[in-house]
């Protein structure tokens, strides 16, 4: 028997620029995407040829079944290599659900990447690709490990370098205890025709600025259009960003469709301190962590 395990981490979206709506019916859109060091754990086992494909997972309201975009990254592997279905797989659930941070999708890249590793890499890493965006928009990235700006619908993806501007700062993660459904905030987009609609440019235009100037230079180029429809249904989401502006962030933004608002502070210090602050005043559950760069 082959046993793996592996971590599955997480992003933030430092820009999420929408470009209209495709015939296709998916967003065109640019985004900047960065991966942060927060991780749910896999384990992989193979089990006897033919027993098909078996998934637990430690959040009760997870499904195992097809819904669960783990096991549909599995059958896909199977379905695309003609390999019989044989693996036990257990998913230890530690980052928030519809929390705009991607981990569903880094979910299905891992499990694809390591079900092709355990069994001697006969897939391409182009048709891994392939396999991760017919799975969703934000499944390509997780196959590599570095930011990267996204074209498309999120499947085109141009990796960058380390991006100096953001080295040695803290990244805040707070989550309110309830997610943003992203199928609905796109939808409602359509009442913010300049969120919809926006100019073409702007992922490229924060990239550079975050190769090559500061942070706080960088920080006017910072913008999310799903605000627009999901900030004002869920106004807590933008006290969050002026608490956070208030304790010192250079940056505060809502990451994805939500509901997840990261901060960028200037020192670990400083992402402690505001937590602090803010769990004194915020009574309700809230999932939060910090990352240093």
């Amino acid at each position: 028997m082959n046993r793996l395990e592996r971590l599955s981490p997480c992003k933030v979206n430092l820009l999420l620029n929408i470009l209209g709506r495709r015939p296709d019916g998916f967003h065109e859109l640019e985004t900047l995407f960065f991966p942060l060091p927060l991780h749910d754990r896999l384990v992989f086992e193979t089990t006897a040829s033919g027993s098909g494909i078996g998934l637990t997972c430690t959040h009760p309201e997870l499904p195992t079944g097809p819904e669960n975009l783990v096991y549909r990254a599995a059958q896909s592997f199977f379905a695309a290599t003609g390999l019989p279905p044989a693996v036990r797989i257990h998913l230890e659930k530690n980052l928030p659900l519809a929390a705009g941070l991607g981990a569903g999708s880094a979910n299905a890249a891992v499990t694809l990447d390591t079900l092709n590793e355990m069994h001697g890499r006969p897939l391409s890493t182009a048709r891994l690709h392939e396999l991760a965006a017919a799975l969703g928009s934000d499944v390509p990235f997780f196959l590599q490990g570095r930011p990267a700006l996204a074209f498309g619908r999120g499947e085109r993806l141009e990796s960058l370098p380390e991006l100096p501007a953001l080295k040695n700062l803290a990244v805040l993660l707070v989550h309110p205890g309830f997610g943003v459904s992203t199928a609905w905030a796109y939808r409602a987009l359509a009442d913010f025709p300049e969120a919809l609609n926006g100019r073409p440019g702007r992922a490229r235009q924060l990239a550079e600025a975050l190769l090559g100037g500061t942070l706080a230079e960088a920080a006017p180029h910072f913008y999310n259009a799903l605000e627009a429809p999901v900030l004002r249904k869920y106004p807590l989401l933008q006290w969050f960003q002026d608490f956070f502006r208030e304790q010192g962030a250079v940056v505060a933004l809502m990451s994805g469709s939500g509901s997840t608002t990261f901060a960028l502070l200037p020192t670990l210090e400083a992402a402690e301190k505001a937590r602090a602050s803010l769990q004194a005043i915020y009574q309700a559950p809230l999932w939060s962590a910090i990352v240093t760069l």
